[in-house]
């Protein structure tokens, strides 16, 4: 138990930052819709990429099993899976590194990093679906550092269960072929591996092909289409979508970038097999989040972040970094880090005006601090009726949903505003 107590230690620090930042009322984009299929409590019966099978029915089991209501139990889901996250970073860098600061510090810079720790505060499927990526990557790390073979198979089920809270893991599916190559004369291991994700994926076209449905309906949506948009951008839009990827980078990682990128090399010159698993997750994972066209993007690097936040563990436990154990303390400051460049922002003209174009749903501080405590309600907005200075439609259209669900069960505006 003793060797477990960092990572006990770390799921109880995270779970107290996530839950004292977490939001007040139910925030604009997605959250709505989300709370609006929990509140109706009917378990759903179809997984397509929008409607997040696992992520919901769990929201509503949680609900069903603890009498909370759909925000709650939201909530606690999305706090309690971004805090578990954390440990399971730190436990896998100690799986590479065998260094204790190097991989505190790795968890610190991820469970600090803008991207992870927003969606840790909000009504998002993210945080539920990075635990899942994150015992799949630990799985397969143990698979290269241990003999203990079950973590070959552990892999292909963490996968397979991830596709039913978020199809976009189908990107990580190269790694894990890759991954079974190097693994290909533990037959029995593998083929089980194979066995376990095999099932788990092909139960998502069965559920959904014996309701009537399409095939492609588990990798499709009826409310945008968005990777065909993604082929129609200009030749410029393709170059800005990528060095807003690397913006999104250095926002996420900072000065820990730089023992990222250091921790990928060493890898390559150590350990080929295990670099070129996680290089096939990252350049898919990366690639399609650069370039896939919606506004909110940014989310779609989260399980590349994982893959980043292990490598920044491997750099920093080069010999020739050891002197910075005695500085990795540094690695708490980086919330004054967001503090500081959201006060820089809003000190510029370009800054103030974003600030007062945005200010609807909280201006700058909802896209530069991470936190969410005391933030704008959609639901207020919308009985309210004010008006944004961008289209809203959709969100507008699953609160005012929302609300007439919420007036049949007794409550006031009043109530439901504050919500």
């Amino acid at each position: 138990m003793k060797k477990y107590l960092s990572a006990v230690l770390l799921f109880f620090i995270f779970l107290a930052i996530y839950y004292a930042g977490s939001f007040s009322r139910v925030p604009f984009a997605d959250c709505i819709g989300f709370v609006f299929e929990a509140e109706k409590g009917e378990y759903i019966t179809l997984a397509t990429a929008t409607t997040h099978f696992l992520y919901i029915n769990t929201v509503i089991l949680i609900e069903n099993l603890t009498g909370l209501d759909a925000i709650e139990a939201s909530r606690w889901l999305i706090i309690l899976s971004g805090a578990a996250t954390i440990p399971v970073i730190y436990l896998t860098v100690k799986a590479i590194t065998k260094t204790e600061w190097t991989s505190l510090t790795a968890a610190f810079v991820f469970g600090f990093g803008f991207s992870f720790w927003r969606n840790a505060e909000i009504v998002e499927v993210y945080t539920y679906n990075s635990f899942w990526i994150s015992l799949f990557f630990f799985s397969m790390i143990k698979s290269f550092t241990e003999h203990k073979k079950i973590y070959i198979t552990a892999a292909g089920f963490f996968l397979g269960i991830s596709l039913w809270v978020h199809i976009q893991n189908i990107l990580l599916i190269p790694a894990f072929l890759v991954f079974l190559f190097y693994f290909r004369h533990e037959k029995k291991y593998m083929y089980s591996a194979l066995l376990a994700f095999g099932l788990l994926f092909v139960s998502l076209f069965i559920l959904n092909i014996s309701q009537g449905y399409s095939a492609n309906s588990v990798y499709s949506s009826d409310r945008g289409n968005w990777v065909a948009e993604s082929f129609r951008k200009t030749p410029v839009q393709y170059v800005k979508d990528f060095f807003q990827s690397f913006a999104y980078l250095i926002f996420n990682f900072n000065v820990f970038t730089f023992f990222g990128v250091m921790g990928a090399v060493f890898l390559y010159r150590t350990n080929r097999k295990m670099f070129y698993v996680f290089l096939a997750g990252s350049v898919c994972v990366y690639g399609f989040s650069t370039f896939y066209a919606v506004s909110d993007n940014y989310v779609f690097f989260l399980p590349f972040n994982n893959i980043f936040a292990l490598s920044v563990g491997y750099g920093l436990s080069l010999p020739k970094y050891a002197f910075l154990k005695k500085y990795s303390w540094a690695c708490l400051l980086i919330p004054l880090g967001y503090v500081a460049a959201y006060k820089v922002a809003l000190s510029t003209d370009k800054g103030k005006e974003l600030h007062a174009f945005k200010q609807y749903k909280g201006g700058l501080n909802y896209y530069m601090l991470p936190w969410m405590n005391d933030n704008a309600g959609i639901l207020e907005f919308t009985i309210d009726k004010k008006t944004a200075t961008e289209p809203i439609y959709w969100v507008i259209t699953s609160a005012e949903d929302y609300i007439k669900l919420k007036k049949s069960k007794g409550y006031t505006e009043e109530e439901i505003k504050k919500l």
